[in-house]
């Protein structure tokens, strides 16, 4: 089942593609949750470290191949990376939930 993503999921992998750290930590409530390699970020001081650490250590760009709305307020994508991190290719899944025009929590895993 292929679902439209409400606009926050949307912005969420819009402002990734371009790298655009400032927006993408707007796009998360204050005390948000982020679930990435099995390691959680709390609120947006950790998120935004986060998008400055491990998340920007390599270049990729991001093929959205599904989405799923599991609730109104949550929503799961699977996409494949493609880039210069070890093995090249990742197929993942987001699983969002957010609350109104924020990202409350998100788990990234494969």
């Amino acid at each position: 089942m292929s679902a439209k993503l409400p606009d926050v999921v949307s912005r969420y992998f819009e402002r990734d593609n371009d790298r655009d750290i400032d927006s993408i930590v707007n796009l998360f409530a204050d005390d948000a949750t982020v679930i990435d390699e099995g390691e959680e970020r709390h609120g947006t001081a950790e998120i935004r470290a986060w998008q400055t650490g491990a998340a920007s250590k390599y270049t990729y760009t991001t093929e959205i191949t599904g989405a799923e709305a599991l609730s109104p307020d949550r929503y799961v994508v699977t996409g494949r990376l493609t880039g210069n991190f070890p093995g090249g290719t990742a197929d993942l899944k987001w699983d969002f939930t957010i609350a109104g025009q924020h990202i409350t929590r998100l788990t990234i895993a494969p």
